[in-house]
């Protein structure tokens, strides 16, 4: 029965995701001044000022960012300050994100407070592939005025 195997590649995508194991971690007691950059899957319980990239990334309950990240997956509990950029992003009740979000895919659940501004990623295959709007009209346009003035 085709139907009810068929999945959405997002769920697929974070479902390997949640199962690798959290390989960095930075505890509640722990303050970091300065970028960060990973692979693989990293919790934050404490605070970064900084600039984070990576693969996976968990900011939990306790954890304060305030910097730019980009990444494949965010899953938020606590606090950014900083524009994001991610594959996908879920911002979960106690979220707390002030900034511009770019992502594929956006979950909130009630409770989660985003300021800022939200953007739709496009997949670069897409708009690489696809021609610009007006692209090669405007100078058929030209040449027909120019030949109507004559």
């Amino acid at each position: 029965m085709a139907l009810f195997r068929k999945k959405d590649r997002t769920a697929v995508k974070d479902a390997r995701g949640s199962d690798m194991p959290i390989t960095s971690v930075i505890s509640s007691e722990m303050q970091v001044h300065g970028d960060i950059s990973f692979k693989g899957k990293a919790r934050i319980d404490g605070t970064v000022e900084g600039d984070i990239r990576g693969e996976y990334l968990v900011i939990s309950e306790s954890g304060r960012i305030q910097g730019n990240l980009d990444l494949e997956t965010l899953v938020c509990h606590g606090r950014v300050e900083g524009d994001i950029k991610a594959e996908l992003i879920t911002a979960h009740a106690t979220a707390g994100i002030n900034g511009c979000l770019t992502a594929a895919n956006l979950t909130v659940e009630a409770g989660a407070t985003l300021e800022g501004e939200i953007k739709a990623a496009r997949r670069q295959q897409t708009t690489a592939s696809a021609p610009a709007k007006g692209a090669g009209r405007k100078d058929t346009a030209g040449k027909k005025a120019a030949a109507a003035a004559k």
